[in-house]
């Protein structure tokens, strides 16, 4: 592997970083609010699922007790 000084290695990141494409604050807004919508709905879903199971155990549990 061929070795790069660091003077080389310092111009080649700022070339990469220079062919970025950062998001506009209203993408960022936006991406963001999607992802905490869908982490809601998401624990939203697990909890209902959390007491119909624990609903569904009592009730078995229940009976033998």
């Amino acid at each position: 592997m061929a070795k790069t000084n660091p003077f080389q290695f310092i111009q080649q990141v700022r070339s990469e970083v220079s062919k970025v494409v950062w998001p506009t604050r209203r993408e960022v807004l936006l991406t963001t609010g999607m992802v905490v919508a869908m982490a809601a709905l998401t624990a939203l879903f697990f909890s209902l699922v959390d007491l119909a199971i624990r609903s569904g155990l009592n009730g078995i549990l229940g009976a033998f007790g």
